[in-house]
């Protein structure tokens, strides 16, 4: 089922109208019509008004023949047993006329919600299950709090564990979704008494209608409505906005079968484990003609004060709490899709393999027609092959020749190997008893149609391109692929080999090196070639990198010495954060923001740079393309070699394994010494603290394939 309009409301459980000027903690409505390029949003003061603006939209859209999706950020439900106790049924909806029937809720939202509460808790021994009581008046059988509190039914449903979900029993305080729910059911039974069989409530109802409800949160996407929001927008729009956008941008079978998704007597909150498609799908909803992804802060790399040398996994730590995704989303066929990253779960469309079939040549029967000790059977005319499937039954009693491949025709359950068999052409013979279901493969044994296959985050690979093949998945959802900015900087620096370079200059080894290890990463290398040291020609190039790339690498100038010009200009014009990090090679990894896009800035010496940009720039980019944080794979070899270090700094070594699988070591451990990455094949990690190496001491050996550098 499809969907034209996407409505998203967020709800309130105010006693009296919210104030005239639109505000937070009111009722807010977030309308995506499948003809508007911008979402509608409305600002309602009484449950009243909100309602009777639903019901008009409800009406107009069924008269002109669009089916609507509509979400409301309340519980449609409570936990097991409590629809029993209070009305008989499992059914949430006998409830929900349960609930209408006790609750009175006036045109401007005074209302008896807390009364009504405390008769359901009489209902039931003890004082619960509902509390909370704001009011200054006391309310008999309604706890003002959970103190002494004692409830019969769980806390939570079980779709409640989400992060930032509230007990359906709260109705004071922060977030007390209790009374939101006491005073939501009853409006959406009065849409159901009005439209009908017109309204279906999932997952409570299957059918399909022209109007479907959701139980929605908002928080789900909170991250994409921060980034998303417009400046100064009240948080209650943004969220209505956002998620009514993303709604209208996931793919409409994904979106019907989300919507189908949970218990049918707790309910469930739509999109609960997807959030990643909804992520994706906000982010694409807010500009579907040119993708905008979120941009980092401006102070994302910003250290707390005081802090000096920062170990290697703290600053990894703080880096990969500082960035998210920033690459847009597209749909591409399978064929295409080659070391891209999937933005949303891939689903089959069909099994693997759709029908049972014969993993073997050979004969093909019914096996409860064969018993123990020699069996003949007679063949039936014609066979079963690959793509030439038998449409007549065979009888039991009877086989059929069978390849591999082969659909099983009706009445064949078990196959024979043809090894296994004598044969006249007439009649097969051979030894029982044969298992049942031999050298068969079930319809979706390997992948089942609807399940996902792949998830999002997921690289695609050659074996994954089969597999989506194999599934009949014609397009996936993808990030675009990550755009690397790299420059070099330096007087000192000859751009190109073929020119002449004077003896105190040098060829610009890091620049091919940092493109080249961003296309075997699979982003998009965006050379942007060499600035002197000129502030003004940096700076020029820095702003074309935030044009065109969405990350920056440079190199050279980022530390804090005179002709440092990067790190000078990053902190005049930018927002420049120096991280002085323990590790070995290395110096301070300069991180900045250039007019939104982050910066890397790596030292000089190609070895540290390397260094630095396997050890720090491959996660980060890793998760701002959409793929996550990447931890590289090391194992433990024997050294074969001698060191001793002192405490303070992690060392990364130039290493490679000799015949024996022991580590061996480069002979100089020189920053400048470019010879040594072009004869290792990995790094040597040593820890932070001291530590004497001899022949035969295990120590962290990671291959380069570990970091992508292959």
């Amino acid at each position: 089922m499809s969907f034209d309009t996407f409505v998203v409301v967020d709800w309130s459980g105010a006693a009296s109208p919210t104030p005239a000027r639109p505000s937070k903690d009111a009722i807010w409505i977030g309308i995506a019509g499948a003809g508007a390029q911008e979402v509608e949003t409305q600002y309602h003061r009484t449950r009243h008004a909100a309602t009777d603006a639903l019901a008009a939209l409800f009406e107009a859209e069924t008269a002109a023949g669009r089916q609507v999706i509509a979400g409301f950020d309340f519980p449609f439900a409570y936990p097991r047993g409590f629809a029993r106790a209070v009305c008989g049924s499992d059914d949430p909806l006998a409830l929900w006329e349960a609930i209408a029937a006790r609750i009175e809720d006036a045109p401007d939202n005074a209302n008896n919600r807390l009364d009504a509460a405390a008769a359901l808790n009489r209902l039931f021994p003890g004082n619960g299950p509902f509390w909370g009581n704001g009011l200054a008046r006391e309310i008999a059988d309604l706890p003002r709090n959970k103190q002494g509190y004692a409830n019969g039914f769980a806390e939570r449903r079980a779709c409640d564990g989400v992060p930032g979900a509230q007990p359906v029993w709260k109705l004071a305080g922060a977030g007390s979704v209790g009374s939101q729910a006491l005073l939501g059911i009853p409006r959406l039974q009065s849409l159901r008494a009005r439209f009908g069989r017109s309204i279906a409530v999932r997952p409570f109802e299957t059918h399909d209608a022209a109007i479907t409800l959701v139980e929605l949160f908002p928080s789900l996407i909170a991250g994409s409505v921060a980034a998303l929001a417009e400046p100064d927008e009240i948080r209650d729009r943004a969220q209505v906005r956002v998620l009514a956008g993303a709604l209208r941008a996931l793919d409409p079978a994904q979106l019907d079968t989300m919507a189908r998704e949970g218990d049918p007597e707790e309910g469930w909150i739509f999109g609960l484990g997807h959030e990643a498609a909804l992520e994706a799908a906000a982010r694409e909803a807010q500009a579907p003609e040119e993708l905008v992804p979120p941009r980092l802060r401006d102070d994302c790399f910003a250290m707390p004060q005081g802090v000096s040398w920062v170990p290697v996994d703290e600053a990894l730590s703080r880096l990969r709490a500082a960035l998210h995704p920033v690459t847009g989303i597209e749909t591409l066929p399978p064929a295409r899709a080659a070391g891209r990253v999937l933005a949303q779960d891939a689903v089959a469309r069909r099994s693997n393999p759709p029908r049972p079939n014969s993993a073997v040549d050979g004969y093909g029967f019914a096996h409860a027609a064969t018993r123990e000790g020699v069996n003949r059977l007679p063949l039936v005319a014609g066979r079963a092959a690959a793509g030439q499937p038998h449409d007549a039954a065979v009888q039991a009693g009877s086989a059929i020749r069978i390849l591999t491949g082969a659909i099983l025709p009706e009445g064949v359950d078990t196959v024979v190997l043809e090894e296994d068999t004598a044969t006249d052409g007439a009649t097969v013979a051979f030894d029982g008893p044969v298992k049942p279901r031999a050298n068969t493969r079930e319809a979706g044994e390997d992948v089942s149609e609807g399940t996902t296959a792949l998830t999002a985050g997921h690289r695609l690979r050659a074996p994954d391109l089969a597999l989506l093949s194999a599934l009949g998945v014609a397009g996936v959802s993808v990030h675009r692929p990550l755009r690397v900015g790299v420059l070099s900087t330096g007087d000192e620096i000859v751009p190109a080999p073929d020119s002449p370079a004077a003896p105190h200059q040098i060829y610009d080894a890091n620049r091919p090196m940092l493109l080249s290890l961003a296309e075997g990463w699979h982003y998009q290398p965006v050379d942007l070639g060499h600035a002197p040291d000129d502030p003004d020609e940096i700076a020029a190039r820095l702003s074309q990198g935030a044009r065109d790339a969405d990350v920056i690498l440079t190199s050279g100038g980022a530390s804090a010495g005179d002709e440092d010009h990067v790190s000078a200009l990053l902190r005049s014009r930018g927002t420049l954060t120096s991280w002085r990090i323990a590790l070995k090679p290395g110096r301070p990894l300069a991180l900045a923001m250039w007019d939104g896009t982050p910066v890397f800035g790596l030292p000089g010496n190609p070895v540290a740079a390397l260094v630095c940009a396997l050890v720090f720039a491959r996660p980060a980019f890793s998760l701002m393309a959409g793929a996550g944080w990447q931890e590289p794979c090391g194992f433990t070899v024997p050294a074969a070699f001698s060191k001793r270090k002192k405490p303070g700094r992690r060392e990364y070594l130039r290493a490679r394994l000799d015949a024996q699988g022991a580590a061996e070591v480069f002979r100089s451990e020189g920053s400048g010494r470019i010879s040594g990455l072009s004869w290792a094949d990995g790094l040597v990690e040593l820890p932070d603290g001291a530590v004497e190496v001899t022949p035969g001491t295990p120590v962290r050996y990671i291959p380069y394939a570990s970091f992508g550098l292959v």
